[in-house]
């Protein structure tokens, strides 16, 4: 699991996000940067359950959602001016190498079964 790149990659993108968010105004420290760091953190958690799981999929498409969910609150973070355009630019950066990791994972699951 830890050899994996998408366990590397997800815990770069939480090891950057966490102090990020944390650095909101404190008025959205507690909406925004909740829901931000709740949703990856789930979004870890679903990988690793999907790792030690015999039927990982319905486990990945879950971890799909979350990161879609996760996409759609930076992007609204950068839309109320808590996170800057080069911010936005390094996180979209990282979630889209993380879903190509993702994607490859669920192809490779389909393949199998």
């Amino acid at each position: 699991m830890k050899e994996s790149p998408i366990f590397t990659r997800t815990y770069d993108l939480l090891r950057w996000l966490i102090p990020m968010t944390i650095k909101f105004p404190r008025q959205q420290r507690f909406v925004m940067a909740e829901a931000v760091q709740r949703t990856a953190l789930r979004f870890q958690e679903r990988l690793i359950e999907a790792a030690r799981a015999e039927d990982p999929m319905p486990l990945l498409r879950q971890a799909d959602v979350d990161l879609t969910k996760l996409r759609f609150y930076l992007r609204l973070c950068r839309d109320l001016h808590l996170m800057s355009m080069g911010q936005y630019a390094h996180a979209a950066r990282m979630i889209n190498e993380v879903g190509r990791l993702l994607g490859g994972w669920m192809k490779k699951v389909e393949k199998a079964a």
